[in-house]
């Protein structure tokens, strides 16, 4: 039988988009074998994965295990606790993708004293499925994607270029953008390039919200935010405002900013296949090494698109 657990988060992307602000989670039950049931959480208010695959299982769910990408949850909020459910059907043994990083979530432990076998997979898909809500929840800050285009020898302008990367890594940007809360630059790049922030061509559902961290004024002309709060201080503010992902655009001095706040959670590098010899530099001096994790390497047309974790969801 293949892997349920991938299984269930297939089934959890289905409701990508559509649960803001709770989490994707994805959800299957088996016995003796068999899928006897399956669910994902379709949108905000709706029923949850577990209760959607309990009910489609119905009697066969006794005696079950569900394979569930997120810890149940154990809270009254627009629906009944998930746990309750659970132990309501008779499920015998629960195999849990990710834990619920929210404060207080006791969800494992009151279906394991309600006598159910409960396995914590951990699995990194799990997790990554919903890193900003993961974000969001456990540090009181939205989870922050810094995104830069580089030459081959760190460059982040090409001489006589408008651009540093190509076509198809624009496009990417802005795809990134629409499913952004938030978008950012510093001053320095609003100044030189005015940026307008906007995810453009992709068929976005919504537009981020626009951010300029730095001392304005702002032009009144461009419908931007100007964010003038210390670092910690502004990312407390947006999260308190349900901004659970905010894409940062800015230069070498916000993104060092960042870095040194440790506030950048991970790296999307767009690196061209160009030497540019001159120019400003991907970033200024760190105040220390930072080791980076889950190194992955794709191609977008011509450029190499390296994906790397500071933080880990």
């Amino acid at each position: 039988m293949p892997d349920l657990l991938d299984r269930a988060l297939e089934l959890a992307e289905r409701g990508r988009g559509a649960t803001y602000p709770n989490p994707g989670v994805g959800a299957v039950l088996e016995r003796d074998g068999e899928v006897v049931g399956e669910g994902w959480h379709e949108r905000k208010g709706g029923p949850h994965a577990e209760s959607v695959a309990l009910a489609a299982a119905g009697e066969r769910a006794r005696g079950a295990t569900l394979h569930v990408t997120l810890e149940p949850c154990d809270h009254h909020g627009a629906t009944p606790p998930c746990t309750d459910a659970v132990v309501a059907a008779g499920v015998r043994r629960v195999v849990v993708g990710a834990r619920d990083p929210t404060p207080g979530r006791q969800g494992i432990e009151r279906l394991r004293a309600a006598g159910i076998e409960v396995e914590v997979a951990d699995r990194f898909e799990a997790r990554r499925q919903n890193e900003a809500w993961r974000t969001w929840s456990a540090r009181g800050r939205p989870f922050v994607t810094y995104k830069v285009a580089t030459t081959l020898d760190g460059r982040t302008t090409v001489p006589g270029s408008r651009w540093v990367s190509g076509e198809e890594s624009r496009r990417l940007v802005h795809e990134l953008r629409a499913q952004a809360d938030a978008v950012a630059v510093g001053m320095g790049t609003f100044r030189a390039d005015r940026p307008r922030l906007t995810a453009r061509g992709v068929g976005a559902a919504r537009q981020p919200r626009r951010l300029v961290f730095g001392r304005g004024p702002l032009p009144p002309d461009f419908d931007l935010e100007l964010v003038s709060a210390p670092l910690p201080d502004a990312l407390r503010r947006l999260a308190a405002e349900s901004v659970q992902s905010l894409l940062l655009e800015g230069g070498a001095t916000l993104a060092t900013a960042f870095l040194d706040a440790d506030l950048i959670d991970k790296l999307l590098v767009f690196i061209a296949p160009t030497l540019a010899g001159s120019g400003p530099r991907l970033l200024g001096d760190l105040a220390r090494p930072l080791p980076l994790r889950r190194l992955e390497e794709r191609a977008v047309g011509d450029d190499v698109l390296l994906t790397a974790y500071v933080n880990e969801p």
